[in-house]
């Protein structure tokens, strides 16, 4: 899923550009709102990561 975020955020920006809602320092702070947002998806991706890694080492040790 982190592709389909990210692609919605690259398409979500690209047609608040086209449409002229936002303007200025207004697109920078949704460019950076949206990042943000995608960055969380990446965060949870990393921690189920690192959850399966510790089960693992867990699981191992017994």
């Amino acid at each position: 899923t982190l592709p389909v975020e990210f692609d919605a955020s690259h398409r979500a920006l690209k047609l608040i550009d086209n449409m002229g809602i936002l303007q200025g320092e207004e697109n920078k702070a949704a460019k950076a709102v949206l990042q943000a947002a995608a960055l969380t998806y990446v965060a949870t991706a990393l921690y189920s990561v690192l959850q399966l890694v510790q089960l693992l080492l867990i699981s191992r040790s017994r």
